[in-house]
Parts: structure tokens; sequence; C-alpha cells
């Protein structure tokens, strides 16, 4: 027999009383036989008991069963026409009705009612041994006509509430299970009536009468039940109940909805609200987080002993569901007395639970609850540990008219507070390795930058989030020989306090390389070998640790750190600057015009590549430089080098009445409260030095200069009402030019320089620069730079394109700038 015959059984007879039942696995194995089975079939049950249905069937729908099982277990059953052979390999046709026999809990079972396709209407079951077949079931099993009135159930339907059956008779689901949702169910049996489809799996939530205080979960199935000339007589459902399964899930998605809501930072504030929002209110009416002081500062937690006994908390989350009045406000003070249940608690470490609080003292610092809540709450407090350690308790509370907190409820509890617990940890430990990362930081960046001539200037520095961890951004400026000045801006990869040690040591190279007076490229090249060295170094060094000895690092060093290097000199406005893997800066003109500089972006220090480059540009007096870290360009997730200069150029032509108060407003603009990267922005006003302020002459190669290079400095002096520097004056001209002369080639020009020292500058074509000698007593000659360097604060050399500059530096004492 085919398929096509499914079409014909809504046409036949079924009577369940003529039926011959027998049960199945999953599988399809036969797992229980009855005597009507060993009538209509010859099988014994020892033969049966175990066989395959597909062996019980001829060879023509043997192969059916597993798209027949298929079936049963996508629709809830299947009705069709089957080929049976019988033990005297006689074949006869049957029609077969599978309906689930599942008990909760147990394995998945079918039962199969068998009606043999005859005249003969088999054998006629009884009334009462159909109420014995279905009155007896564990499921509980109901029928309603087509006004949806109860006009039959059985005994294991009273287990779920509404009464006995015979108090059933002619009521609707509502007048018996007031408590739950009876539209809900009675909407599913009109849908059955009218179309015909069964309803398999309908899983209805509330509370029976039965428990009032409980939540409970069923799953129904509505079948419609048609007379012998197809009409509906009424539905035909089934109960069993869930709420264990409910239950399991509930608890399994509140602890995913914890795990994906519960420590997204690593604030510790935020983590303990984060908390007490995921258990409001699908756990408890009410959360509190109250934790140990030490905690919140990155601190050990330590005991919160008061004085006078008890402890002293701060509560840092609390939520609470409607009908409750809010809480302790969220970050004060929590006292509890000593024996009060959070104590002993912290003391313990173990949960606390009480189904209903009685009038303890520590009462007050729960929320007081009124008008239709008013009553003893369930209540539990579990202790937030991890590691071992206590850090404070959560305390969780139910309405009276809720169903107390069980074994089950603290095992969720727990493992929610658990959750928590580490992250809250987590949150303190990084809280205290970030504040001493910031603390390093801080100290090893600029604390004022110091005054000079040549430029005003202003920063601003603002850390990363927590989540990202504090990096290794920087900014320094450096005065130079003649006035002149460097500024420097810097970041390192990395974040905590590697990234932040790394900085230090990068800062100090760039310092030490700056006493140079190289060009910057050349100061970037020499950072460059620099940093390219100490990673090399610090390789070998981790490879030759032994393997026994265990080390903590996170990677963090100065390979591929960026930087930008500028010098500007106020004497003549000029600007050259050179960059690895840097930014390069804006300027914004005395009239407001923002320009970015087209500058070559050399390789990051320390990974090889193209030798540096350097562009020169002159600037007007109060143009503004702003150099900044690629942060400060950065926005949403975009956290890449030179992007969306628009913003910067906005922000940048807004006017403000001070230099601070400008750098201050474009970091407040561009750059969120807790940005994902550190920022860095230093802006430079830069200023001329009047003419009147530098002297220059040309001298001739001749030693009779030296005396002409005095007297035209004395008389400078004279002019600038410096004569108390006159003296020393002379002696470092006469000691400089006459070593020009003597030593050097080509033109020799002589500049001063009044800033806020006194500068003296001796230009020659040489290339090689003079040394410093300690002459015997009897040496006739060699001490000219010993006394250059003994009346001034501090000399040096530097090399230009075309030779060498000796420079001299006087501070400007007593005297007016």
């Amino acid at each position: 027999m085919g398929t096509h015959d499914e079409d014909d059984v809504p046409r036949r007879r079924f009577d369940v009383a003529d039926a011959a039942p027998l049960l199945i696995d999953a599988r399809g194995v036969v797992t229980s036989w009855t005597r009507e089975a060993e009538r209509l079939l010859g099988y014994p049950a020892a033969e049966a008991v175990g066989k395959d249905l597909a062996g019980l069937l001829a060879h023509a729908d043997a192969g059916r069963v597993p798209d027949v099982l298929e079936r049963c277990r996508r629709d809830g059953g299947w009705t069709g026409l089957l080929s049976a052979r019988r033990r005297d390999r006689q074949p006869l046709a049957l029609m077969a009705r599978i309906t689930s026999a599942d008990e909760p809990g147990g394995p998945a079972r079918w039962l199969v009612l068998l009606n043999e396709m005859g005249d003969a209407p088999g054998w006629d079951m009884s009334r009462s041994a159909l109420e014995q077949m279905v009155g007896g079931s564990p499921i509980g099993i109901a029928i309603v006509d087509t006004d949806l009135r109860f006009v039959w159930s059985n005994a294991a339907l009273s287990r779920f509430g509404g009464g006995p059956p015979e108090r059933r008779l002619g009521l609707r689901f509502a007048d018996v299970q007031p408590g739950l949702d009876a539209e809900a169910a009675e909407a599913q049996m009109r849908h059955v009536l009218e179309t015909g489809e069964s309803v398999v799996g309908y899983e209805h939530v509330g509370r029976v009468r039965a428990a009032p205080h409980q939540e409970t979960a069923h799953m129904l199935s509505f079948t419609r039940l048609d007379d012998e000339d197809g009409n509906p007589m009424g539905v035909y459902y089934t109960v069993v109940d869930i709420t264990d399964r409910h239950r399991a899930r509930q608890r399994l998605a509140l602890l995913d909805r914890a795990g994906r809501r519960i420590g997204r930072t690593l604030d510790i504030a935020r983590t303990a609200q984060e908390l007490a929002d995921v258990a409001v209110s699908g756990f408890a009416d009410a959360v509190a987080v109250d934790l140990l002081e030490g905690v919140l500062r990155g601190a050990e937690p330590g005991t919160g002993r008061a004085e006078g006994g008890g402890v002293k908390l701060r509560r840092v989350g609390q939520r609470s569901a409607a009908g409750y009045e809010p809480l302790t406000g969220t970050d004060a003070v929590v006292a509890y007395s000593e024996g009060a249940p959070p104590v002993s608690c912290l003391a313990t470490g173990a949960t606390w639970r009480a189904e209903r609080l009685g009038p303890e003292d520590w009462r007050p610092v729960l929320p007081p609850v009124g008008g239709e809540h008013a009553g003893q709450p369930s209540v539990l407090v579990v202790p937030v540990r991890a590691r071992g350690t206590t850090l404070g308790v959560t305390t969780f509370l139910r309405r009276p008219a809720q169903e107390p907190f069980s074994e089950d409820d603290v095992a969720l509890a727990e493992d929610l507070v658990s959750r928590a617990a580490v992250c809250v940890d987590n949150a303190r430990r990084y809280t205290r390795e970030r504040d001493a990362a910031l603390v390093l930081q801080r100290s090893l960046l600029p604390h004022r930058l110091p005054e000079q001539d040549a430029v005003e200037v202003a920063a601003c520095y603002r850390p990363a989030d927590e989540l990202t961890g504090l990096g290794g951004d920087w900014y320094d400026l450096i005065p130079l020989s003649g006035a002149r000045v460097a500024l420097v801006v810097g970041e390192v990869p990395g974040h905590g306090i590697d990234a932040a040690a790394a900085m230090g040591r990068l800062r100090t190279a760039v310092r030490t390389l700056a006493a140079l007076d190289l060009p910057p490229e050349e100061i970037l090249a020499h950072l460059d070998d620099v940093v390219a060295r100490t990673a090399h170094e610090d390789a070998a060094g981790t490879d030759a640790v032994d393997d026994g000895a265990e080390t903590m690092t996170d990677g963090t060093e100065a390979a591929g750190s960026a930087c930008l290097y500028v010098v500007y000199d106020p004497v003549d406005g000029r600007c050259a600057m050179a960059a690895a893997g840097h930014p390069a800066p804006a300027v914004v003109l005395p009239d407001g015009t923002v320009t970015f500089v087209d500058l070559p972006q050399g390789p990051p220090l320390g990974v090889g590549g193209p030798p540096f480059e350097a562009v020169e540009l002159e600037l007007p007096s109060d143009s503004t430089l702003a150099l900044h870290t690629d942060g400060l360009l950065a926005r949403g997730e975009e956290w890449a080098l030179d992007t969306d200069r628009e913003r910067l150029r906005r922000a940048l032509e807004g006017r403000e009445p001070s230099l601070e108060l400008r750098c201050r407003t474009v970091i407040d603009v561009l750059v969120p409260d807790r940005p994902h990267d550190d920022v860095a922005l230093l802006m430079a006003r830069t200023r001329r030095l009047s003419p009147d302020r530098v002297a220059d002459w040309e001298l001739p190669a001749d030693p009779a200069a030296v005396a002409e290079a005095r007297k035209a400095a004395s008389r400078r002096l004279a002019d600038w009402d410096l004569v108390e520097l006159v003296f020393t004056t002379e002696l470092v001209v006469s000691e400089l030019v006459t070593n020009a002369i003597r030593y050097a080639e080509g033109p020799i020009r002589l500049r001063l320089i009044r800033g806020r020292a006194l500068i003296c500058e001796v230009h020659d074509g040489g290339a090689t620069a003079p040394h410093l000698r300690h002459p015997r007593t009897t040496d006739e000659g060699g001490r000219g730079l010993l006394l250059v360097s003994q009346v001034t604060r501090r000399w040096g050399t530097r090399f230009v394109p075309d030779g060498k500059i000796i420079w001299a530096e006087q501070p400007l004492t007593g005297a007016e700038m």
C-alpha cells in the first residue's frame, strides 16, 4: 500500500475500541505487546518485543517506517494505512494511528493503534476498558465540546488544579483555572475546531489554583474530534507539567544574559550595577550590592570593621522592581550591626537564606515594602567572593506574593554573584595597575613646560578608557641653543605599566639626542638605531632566561613607536620637522586659516625602512602649531592614522581667549571622556625675536678682527643695558673668534642674541668640533674653551650645512629682558 492511502483515512471508520495497541520506542522497536496485538498479528509477546516495527510489515511498507517515525516527531503523530505480515505469512491490511506516549523526563515512546481493514469491526471494547486505558494515563486528558465546556476528563488532570473530573463537567477553562491565561488556551481550541489542524507542544505559563505563589508551565496538545459525518464534536487535549524544564530554561536564559551583560567594562561600580540589573526582575524583586571600601580603590579588601563593632560597606549597585520604594542611594555607606547576616556572610563566605524575613535589626538597609506588597519578603544574602577573597555581599529580595527562595535559587544566585565577583576582582586589580601606570606616566611626562622665548605652549593629555588600558602617548618641549626649541610628540605601542615605562625610556633617549643639536631627520635616525638595538638586546636577553624561571610580560616594547620632532627658530621663524610613523602637525595661521603640513611619513621607530625626510617652512609670528597623537583623529570604531582631518580643522578654527583654553576645547570637542586610545595634544604659538634683540657681524679671518669684535659686542651690550656682562662677553667673544680664525676656514660670523639669556655664537666654515682641554701649568695655550666653560652657564657646538657654530650662553642675572 502506498502513501496515497492516507488520503482515504479521514473517510474511514477508526474505532479506538476495536484497536490493538502496542508501544514502540523512538527507533521503532517494539517495547510493549498486548493480547490484542497478538490476536491480530499472531506473534506472542516473546517474539514481538524487541522486534523492529518494519519486521512486522510487508516488504512494500517496511521501508516506509523511517519516514513514518520522522513525521511522528515532526507532527506529533501519524495516521495511515499499512500492510502487515502475520506470523503465518498471510498479508493483513491495517489502519494505524500513532500518538505520543511520552512521560515527563522519560524516553520518547509512541502508542501504535492498529485496526484491521475488513468487514468485521474487531473486538468490541467496553466503555470500562476504554476508561481504564485513558483514565489511568499519567498524562492529563480532557475533552471539551464545541462550546469549550468540559464533557470528560481523567483523574490525572486533577493534579494540575481545578478539582476532580465530576466538578469540571459543564465548566469552561477559566472557571476551573482562574489564575491562568484562559483566553490564550481557548484561542488554541477554537483554532483547532475551525481548521481541524492539531496543535502540538503549546506551552502555557501561569499560576494554577493549587500553587498560587508558584509559577508553573504546562505543555498542551489539542486535537479535534469529529463524528461519523466529519462534523466537529469537540476538542481532545492533553496536559503535561513542564515546570522543571521551564525553570531550567529560565535559569539558563538568566545565566546567558548575565554572561553577556555583566563585566562589559573594568569599572567596579558599573559591574555591580549590571549584576543588580540582570537579577531584577527575572530572579528577584530587589537587589543590593555592597562592597568593602578598599575594593573600590583597587586595594586589598580588608575587613570593613567599624569602631564599636559591625561592618561598614559601600553600596555600589542597586535595583528594585515596581512596588518597592527606592533603595538606599548608590555610593552610600551602609552599616551592618554585629551579628547581622551580611556580617556573618563576610566572615564565613557562606550564603544566608530566609524564606520569610523577620524583624532583624539590619532590615532598615533593605528596601521598604508597602501597599499590596506589604509583608515579610524572602531574602538571600550571597557573599561576593573571587579567588578566595570576600569583596562584599549581594542581597536579593522577593516580595511576599512570590515563591520564597529555594535551594535551587541559592545555587543560581551563587552562580550569578560568582560571575560578577570575578569581574569585580578583575576591575579591582586593573584599577590598582591602571592607577600605578597613570602615576608612573604622569611622573614621566613634563610637570611644567620650561619657559623660553621661541613659543607659547599648552598641552593636554587624556588617558584611554579602562577596557583598553593606559597607553604610552607623550609630549615634550626641549630648549635648544640659539633660543631655538624642539617640540616632540610620540606614541609607544601597547598599554599598561610596560607601555608607560617604554614611553619614559623613549622620552629620555629623545632628550639625550636633542643635546646633539642635529637636524630632525638625523635625530630620528639615531633614535631609530637606539630603539632597534634595544629591541634586539631585549629579545636576546629573553632567549637567555633559564627555562625553569617564570617571567611575566605583555610584550610591550618601543619597537613600532611613532614620533614627530619639530625644531623652531624664533630669530628667522624657520621651522624644520620630520616624522616616524606619526601624523603631521596642523598649522593655524594668524588669520585663523588652518593648514596641514605636507610631511613625508617615515617608518615607525625600530622596524627598518627608508631614511627619514624633513621639511622646512617659515612661520609668521603668532602662528600656532598643533602636534598630536593619532587618537585625536579617531572617531567611532575607526582608529586609523590621519583620518577625518576636517573635524580637526573645524575644532582648530575656534577662537578662545587663551592657548590653554583652546587646547582643552579641541580635546573636549574631538575626544570622548573615555577614549579608545590615549590622546596627547601639544599646541605652540610661535614668537619672533625683534631685530633689535639680535646683532651679527661678518669678520675677516685676521687676528686683528678680534679686537674689533670685542668692541662691537661691548657697544651692543651697552645699548641693551647689560653693562655688567661686558667683561665676560668680551672674554667669550675673544676666545671663540680667535679659535675660529686659528683653526677654521671660510668666513667668520659673530652673532649676539638677547633673550632670556645672552647667547654668543661664532660661525665658521670648519667641520671639526673643538674639544675642551685641561692644560698643565707650564702650557702656554689651550685654555680658551676652559675659560669659556667657567664663565658661562653652558656652551656647545652645532653643525649647519655650511660649517659649524660654537655658542655660549650667559644668564641675565639682574638685567631686564
